[in-house]
């Protein structure tokens, strides 16, 4: 079955960086479209980044991270990234990658067009 396995979380000070990991299995992993999203305490979860599958490697960002966060993805390694600079204070809260429902979409940062999760990993900015 499918399987998404973050890492890479961590506490760090504003302005500093940090990468994250998705680990894929379960399926072929360069087939699918895949994103990061975040939820910090008492918000909803909202869409960092997203990559297409297919080769193409499409990237779209959240305007609040654009210029700072990269989204990429090593299909030979069946991981997907998110290098996170000029980390704030607001970035603060659990990064959960996701995969949409079928290969041929990489649909808008709805929660319900990815139906595959991860179980999150926490990162924590302080000022």
């Amino acid at each position: 079955q499918v399987r998404l396995v973050e890492s890479g979380g961590g506490s760090v000070q504003a302005g500093g960086s940090l990468r994250l990991s998705c680990a894929a299995s379960g399926f072929t992993f360069s087939d699918y479209c895949m994103g990061w999203f975040r939820q910090a305490p008492g918000k909803e979860r909202e869409g960092v980044a997203r990559i297409s599958g297919g080769g193409a490697f499409t990237t779209v960002y959240a305007d609040s991270v654009k210029g700072r966060f990269t989204i990429s993805r090593d299909n030979a390694k069946n991981t997907m990234y998110l290098q996170m600079n000029s980390l704030k204070p607001d970035d603060t809260g659990m990064y959960y990658c996701a995969r949409v429902r079928s290969m041929s979409s990489c649909p808008t940062f709805v929660a319900g067009n990815y139906p595959y999760w991860g179980q999150g990993t926490q990162v924590t900015v302080s000022s």
